[in-house]
């Protein structure tokens, strides 16, 4: 199954362990992944070579393709948020994972759309678990 991972790139990356991984435990269930890179550490350098305008045509196109998104929320992102409102706007379901005691917008946690879950976690453990359970339901 195709899937976005969205996660914080200029925002912050406080939680790269983590979106390394929840990428991580998609590839190895045999997902497909096409924003697994955003993971990396390396990801300001291999995105800085890249024009604005193919990175919003790119990941658009890669959302559309997409059966769900997944999407890490802890440390806020105007690309993450935006990235969860066009595949939200395009039918896709959505699971925001963040960190339990964090707080993040009221615009992911007050929306009730219905292809939209918030969920806390512990750990990666934890944030997998649920992850795995989001897709599993999707089937």
């Amino acid at each position: 199954m195709n899937i976005y991972f969205a996660c914080s790139i200029t925002g912050g990356r406080e939680f790269e362990r983590v979106y390394q991984d929840l990428t991580a435990a998609l590839l190895m269930d045999g997902q497909e992944v096409p924003t697994a890179h955003l993971a990396e550490s390396s990801v300001m350098a291999l995105e800085a070579a890249v024009a604005p305008r193919e990175i919003y045509e790119r990941d658009v196109a890669w959302i559309r393709a997409a059966r769900a998104l997944v999407a890490e929320v802890s440390v806020p992102s105007h690309g993450v948020g935006y990235e969860i409102s066009f595949a939200l706007n395009a039918g896709k379901p959505v699971l925001c994972l963040f960190q339990e005691g964090r707080k993040i917008s009221k615009m992911i946690s007050g929306n009730p759309h219905p292809q939209l879950q918030v969920k806390s976690y512990k750990d990666s453990v934890h944030a997998i678990e649920l992850m795995r359970k989001f897709i599993a339901d999707l089937k």
